[in-house]
């Protein structure tokens, strides 16, 4: 039987080994075998000894060498060993299985540790293979193969287990990848170095910009070779790539170091969005959204929907406001162009200048109520108002009923004819037709000449007008003090009072009061429903009664049945010592409203007032029933004025000033009183 090997050694001579072609050389010659081809090594020996008789470089072991030695070089037909060796980086490693088929002995090694021994001599083929994970990097497969007696036969193979159960390996990210990008093409190349797996199934490329996610632009099917060329969009915008490794498993690897290509700006601005036409009379008004990188835009206009189309303006806002036909089709088309001059897609929208456009509301709502009518006023809305009123334009008013303007219960005011005064600045409406005594809430539009209507105006919430006096007063309680009549009542429970009247009357023979009209009574600021009232609290009897007045002067009088007046008497503060007046000396005034009681006086009597050596000031003293001096000696001859600051407020004072002589007589005496009062 003729043996025979898969590939043919030369022993004599060296092959260049390419695409799995053989290299052989003699044993003298030194031979190096690119991984991952196997270098095999024949002896003349069972035992690997001494030097080969022949080096080789194998591309895969399977050598059916029949009955004789290996072709190719000479070693007995029996009792020969051939070595394969092989260093390969098995880039992230995972599971393979190691198959073996052999007739006599082989022995299979990983990085020198025994993983098959089918180590005897047999007369038919033995098989074994094993399944293991090589760990990731560089490892060492040696096969070694005997040849006793006999049929010699050795097949060895290692592949990557590829089922997705069992490859729970991931590839390895490539490594090395460049771009490389050209303005002129407006295309990047991508280049990256070959994955060392011996179960890669190809590569994904990826790109992002800038905190975006990653998409993947290399298309559906896996690529096989280690470049790859792509179109970004040209932007001017800065874009990132990575590219990734899969596996026959459909497992892949993390990303690559990123690179960057920047891209040149051919690209214009997306179509603006959100682009609307709003017509009024003889305008229209257009609006869209800012598009990002748009650094302005150009508005067209056309009377065709196919164009011509006419250049409007050139704007950096996103609105723009122009003349249109009335009533007349009109096409508007917006386009941004960006800081490097692209123009971007054009928006379009069609208008049919029909006036859609409510004018503004009207505002500044005030009110004049009266009984039996209500003035409603108002000021003009802004924009175009003025053309709109000029044209036709005119106001609606409306009222519903309560404090609050309830369109579903509003009606609509016809104003009187005597009492409208509309203008194109605002107008007036006379409301005959509201209820009266009770609240109503006026609102007011604007309508244009196409009938298109304002919202309303702010509400305004008027109190009807009436000839309804309010009801009594009730809990009226009068209290004598030293400085007048302390009178204090309930408020009213109706809510259009606009002040409180107190009046005053005397108690006649029959038992009937004379009303004498609202007394000298003064308010202060701490207590609305109280008041002091009177004159000189000097003994007198009073019947007093409080009148509510709402805002049109309706009120009851004192009289009324319904009215309950109270009757009190003032204390009686007089002095019970008489103090005649003889003041001939001059003028002399005094002020008894003032912030403190003063006194003013003049001494133009110049016979007597040049006697005169000074002043002296007295107030009654009731506990002493005396006048007490109010100072020190005499204030001087020259002293025209004096100020009481020890007066407090709720008291009636009374005093007395003297003109003094050298001697001691008095030549002018000035009595007078003044009431202090605490007003609340």
């Amino acid at each position: 039987m003729t043996r025979t090997r898969l590939s043919t050694l030369a022993a004599t001579a060296v092959l260049a080994a390419v695409s799995g072609m053989i290299t052989a050389a003699p044993a003298s010659a030194a031979v190096t075998c690119t991984s991952p081809v196997w270098t095999a090594q024949y002896f003349a020996n069972t035992s690997f000894s001494g030097t080969p008789k022949l080096t080789a470089c194998d591309s895969a072991i399977a050598e059916n060498m029949g009955s004789g030695d290996p072709a190719g070089v000479t070693l007995p037909n029996d009792n020969f060993s051939i070595r394969w060796s092989v260093t390969r980086d098995f880039g992230s490693g995972g599971p393979f299985r190691l198959s073996a088929a052999t007739q006599d002995g082989m022995r299979v090694y990983v990085d020198g540790v025994r993983k098959i021994d089918l180590w005897q001599n047999v007369s038919t083929t033995v098989r074994k293979a094993v399944d293991l994970t090589i760990p990731a990097g560089r490892h060492t497969i040696r096969v070694d193969y005997v040849a006793w007696t006999g049929y010699a036969y050795a097949g060895f193979t290692y592949l990557p287990r590829t089922e997705a159960s069992v490859d729970t390996v991931k590839p390895l990210a490539p490594t090395g990848l460049t771009a490389a990008y050209s303005r002129d093409t407006a295309k990047t190349t991508l280049r990256w170095s070959s994955n060392k797996e011996m179960d890669l199934a190809g590569y994904r490329v990826y790109r992002r910009l800038s905190n975006t996610p990653w998409a993947q632009v290399s298309g559906s099917s896996l690529l096989t070779t280690p470049s790859f060329v792509d179109a970004p969009p040209a932007t001017g915008q800065t874009f990132l790539y990575e590219v990734r490794a899969v596996d026959k498993a459909g497992r892949e690897s993390t990303g690559s170091l990123d690179v960057t290509a920047a891209t040149v700006d051919r690209t214009g601005p997306a179509a603006p969005t959100g682009f609307t036409v709003v017509s009024d009379a003889w305008l229209a008004t257009l609006n869209w959204q800012a598009v990002a990188d748009a650094a302005r835009y150009e508005v067209y206009a056309s009377s065709a929907a196919t164009g011509p189309f006419e250049l409007l303006t050139t704007t950096t806002t996103t609105s723009y406001r122009t003349s249109a036909p009335t009533n007349a089709n009109q096409y508007y088309r917006v386009r941004g162009i960006d800081a490097s001059g692209n123009p971007g897609a054009n928006a379009t929208v069609a208008g049919d200048g029909v006036d859609r456009t409510p004018p503004g509301s009207p505002t500044g709502l005030n009110s004049v109520a009266r009984p039996g009518s209500t003035a409603v006023y108002w000021t003009a809305p802004g924009g175009r108002w003025v053309e709109d009123w000029d044209n036709g334009g005119h106001y609606r008013v409306y009222r519903s009923p309560g404090k609050t303007f309830d369109p579903a219960a509003r009606t609509e005011v016809a104003c009187a004819e005597e009492g409208s005064n509309e203008a194109g600045n605002g107008g007036a409406c006379v409301d005959l037709d509201m209820p009266e005594n009770t609240y109503v809430t006026y609102a007011v539009t604007a309508v244009d000449p196409d009938d298109n209507e304002s919202a309303y105006s702010a509400p305004l919430v008027v109190r009807t007008g009436d000839t309804v006096a309010p009801g009594p007063v009730t809990s009226v309680k009068v209290t004598p003090r030293s400085d007048g009549m302390l009178v204090s009542w309930a408020a009213s429970p109706e809510d259009d009072i606009d002040e409180y009247v107190v009046w005053a009357g005397a108690r006649q023979a029959d038992g009937t009061v004379k009303w004498l009209g609202p007394d000298r009574c003064w308010e202060g600021v701490s207590n609305p429903l109280a008041i002091v009232c009177g004159n000189l609290p000097d003994g007198e009897t009073r019947v007093y009664a409080v009148i509510a007045k709402d805002h049109w002067g309706n009120g009851l009088h004192p009289s009324d049945p319904k009215i309950t007046a109270v009757e009190a008497t003032e204390l009686d503060v007089r002095p019970s010592v008489t103090v005649t007046r003889d003041w001939n000396l001059g003028s002399l005034s005094h002020n008894p409203t003032a912030t403190r009681p003063s006194v003013d006086w003049q001494c133009t009597d110049s016979t007597r007032c040049g006697a005169v050596t000074g002043y002296r000031v007295n107030r009654w003293n009731p506990a002493t029933k005396a006048y007490d001096p109010q100072h020190d000696g005499l204030l001087p001859a020259d002293a025209r004025t004096w100020t009481d600051l020890t007066a407090t407020k709720g008291n009636t004072y009374f005093y007395k000033l003297e003109a003094v002589t050298a001697d001691g007589a008095v030549v002018g005496t000035y009595p007078w009183y003044t009431i202090f009062q605490d007003r609340v």
